[in-house]
């Protein structure tokens, strides 16, 4: 439910891996830091990582070249090979706020289809929650946001 007021804000993408479920998962979750953009990090220093720990309750982070992690969200549902669900705490400023009222939702979900290639559709939701939340519209529904990531993980899977 939204407040008052408030209208609904999410995007959904959708991508097709040639690849089977299994592989479009692990590379999705396991293999996060190989088609990641290292140019989307919010610390200081320089990407070197990020990572999706696999559990429910794990964390969904960055690390920098110094060492230093970011979070990013926490993982609310891990259900291999069918979805992942990452809370999201980056605000419209790209400042982490730790308060789940104030965080969205990534819904990633593998469907395999008949010609052994895994439709993978990803869906950014409650954004309206966010401080700036148009912001975080424009920067995700972007040519370097969802779609530019998700065009690099396809290839990265296939």
């Amino acid at each position: 439910m939204t407040p008052t007021g408030t209208r609904a804000l999410s995007v959904t993408k959708t991508v097709t891996v040639d690849a089977g479920r299994e592989r479009a998962f692990a590379v999705f979750t396991e293999r996060f830091a190989t088609w990641w953009p290292k140019s989307h990090h919010i610390g200081a220093a320089d990407l070197a990582d990020a990572v999706i720990e696999p559990k429910v309750g794990g964390r969904w982070y960055e690390r920098g070249v110094d060492g230093t992690e970011c979070d990013w969200g926490v993982v609310l549902a891990y259900d291999p090979p069918a979805r992942v669900v990452l809370s999201w705490h980056l605000q419209g400023d790209w400042s982490y706020d730790p308060d789940p009222a104030r965080a969205s939702e990534i819904e990633v979900t593998f469907t395999e289809e008949a010609d052994g290639c895994t439709r993978v559709e990803l869906v950014h939701r409650h954004i309206e929650r966010h401080r700036g939340a148009d912001d975080v519209v424009s920067g995700v529904d972007s040519p370097g946001g969802w779609t530019g990531i998700l065009t690099d993980y396809a290839e990265a899977a296939s």
